[in-house]
This record gives C-alpha cells, sequence and structure tokens, in this order.
C-alpha cells in the first residue's frame, strides 16, 4: 500500500511538472508570437517607409530631370540670342563699313590748319607732295570734315566721289610707307566702323613684328591678317588661328 501511494504521488507530481511545463511553453511560445507579430509590423512599416521613400527619389529625379532640361533650353536659348546679337553686331558694322567705303582717315595733321586752306586744298597738298603719279589725277572729293571724336588732333574724313580712287591713294602710300604734310609723319588708311577699327587695331603688335621679319604682312577686311611664308599667302581670320597654325607648323632646323 506504501509503494502504491508513492507510486501515484510520484505520477502526480509528473503530470503537475508536465503542465507547469505545457503553460511555460505555451507562454513562450504565446511571446514568439508576439515578437514575431512585433517584426511582421516593423517589417512592413519598414516597406511602407522604403516605398515611400522610393517614391521620393522617383520624384526628385524627375524634377532634377525638368531642372536640367530647362537649364538646357535655356542655355541653348541664351546662345541662340549670343549669336543672334553677334549677326546683329556684324550686319551694323558691315553696313557702316558700306556707308564708308569710299572714305579715307588722314591721321597726323595739326589742328586748326585747315582754317586757312579748307580741307581740300591740304588733301591735294598731301598728294602732290608724296605722291608725284597721282599728283595730275583730279580726285573728286564729296566731303572733308574733322571725326567728331576726343583724339587731339582729330583724324580727317576725306570722302571720295569713287572708290577706286580711295584705293588708288591706299595704295600708294603702302608703298611709299613714310608719308609726310610739312615734314610731319602722317597716316593715311581706310575709314572704317568703331568696331572694325578696333578689331583691326588687336593685330597692330604682329602686324610690327611681321613687318620687322620682311613678311609683307597686310590687314585686309574686316579684320583678317595676312603674310607671306615660304612663298606662299598665309591668311588668318584671328589670332586663335594664327596661333594654332604656329603650333603645328614644323620649325626649321
Amino acid at each position: 500500500v506504501k509503494i502504491q501511494k508513492e507510486f501515484w504521488l510520484n505520477i502526480k507530481e509528473l503530470i503537475m511538472d508536465r503542465s507547469n511545463n505545457a503553460d511555460s511553453f505555451r507562454k513562450e511560445l504565446e511571446n514568439i508570437r508576439r515578437s514575431q507579430e512585433k517584426l511582421e509590423h516593423s517589417f512592413a512599416e519598414m516597406q511602407t517607409e522604403l516605398g515611400a521613400v522610393k517614391t521620393r527619389m522617383n520624384n526628385a529625379e524627375e524634377r532634377i530631370s525638368d531642372v536640367e532640361d530647362r537649364i538646357m533650353e535655356i542655355t541653348q536659348s541664351g546662345q541662340q540670342t549670343e549669336n543672334r546679337i553677334k549677326k546683329l553686331e556684324s550686319n551694323i558694322r558691315d553696313l557702316w563699313d558700306n556707308i564708308k567705303w569710299a572714305n579715307l582717315r588722314i591721321i597726323g595733321i595739326p589742328e586748326g590748319v585747315e582754317k586757312d586752306k579748307g580741307m581740300e586744298n591740304i588733301f591735294e597738298e598731301i598728294i602732290a607732295g608724296n605722291f608725284p603719279n597721282l599728283k595730275d589725277t583730279e580726285f573728286k572729293i564729296q566731303d572733308a570734315h574733322r571725326a567728331p571724336n576726343k583724339l587731339n588732333p582729330r583724324h580727317i574724313i576725306i570722302k571720295m566721289a569713287k572708290v577706286n580712287d580711295k584705293e588708288r591713294i591706299l595704295k600708294a602710300a603702302r608703298e611709299k610707307q613714310n608719308v609726310t604734310y610739312k615734314g610731319t609723319p602722317i597716316r593715311i588708311s581706310a575709314d572704317f566702323s568703331t568696331e572694325t577699327l578696333q578689331a583691326r587695331r588687336e593685330w597692330q603688335e604682329i602686324f610690327k613684328v611681321l613687318k620687322g621679319k620682311n613678311m609683307q604682312p597686310r590687314i585686309l577686311y574686316p579684320a583678317r591678317i595676312s603674310f607671306k611664308i615660304e612663298g606662299e599667302i598665309k591668311i588668318f581670320p584671328n589670332k586663335q588661328k594664327l596661333k594654332e597654325y604656329s603650333n603645328i607648323k614644323p620649325k626649321k632646323k
């Protein structure tokens, strides 16, 4: 009887232990499920947030693309506007140069000498004193005046009736090189617009160097430079083209 009591007592204790263990296991499973639910909820929130981030990134990329397209449009429009302005300036320059096409510009005549003699008489004295071959030519002058600027002395502008007469005088001046008026060195040149004159002046230093090397430099319209090298005439529209040529030209050994 005592043994039976101990047996059933052990059985009860075992059943209670197992029951307690089952309760603990169920609680642990419940905790695991809750933790899993929290993880799933957190994961869902992360996915939602990630989707929102992707949406914002896509929207930002679209806006950036739109801005880039707009910048490109503005850049192209600005370049087109700049090109139109340059074309307009070039057309205005050509128009002024055409108006001045028959003009001569005489530089270096002292102020006031024309009061007693008049511009036309001064012009005739310059021709007779410097170009004997032209002194008997009857050049017709349409107008003669001082240029309206602040230079001292102001340049004298002679408007010839014929462009051919202007070219003959310029050719004679280039050949003589040293033109004077009553012993004072003067210069005779074509009359151009302010823009063309400025562009031509930018060649002055290079012109002097080429002339010193006897390379027969000339300034061509509107502002190109030409010179003779190795028996060949070279023409350059700007300094950049001249620099490129000098960089690729083989040097003499």
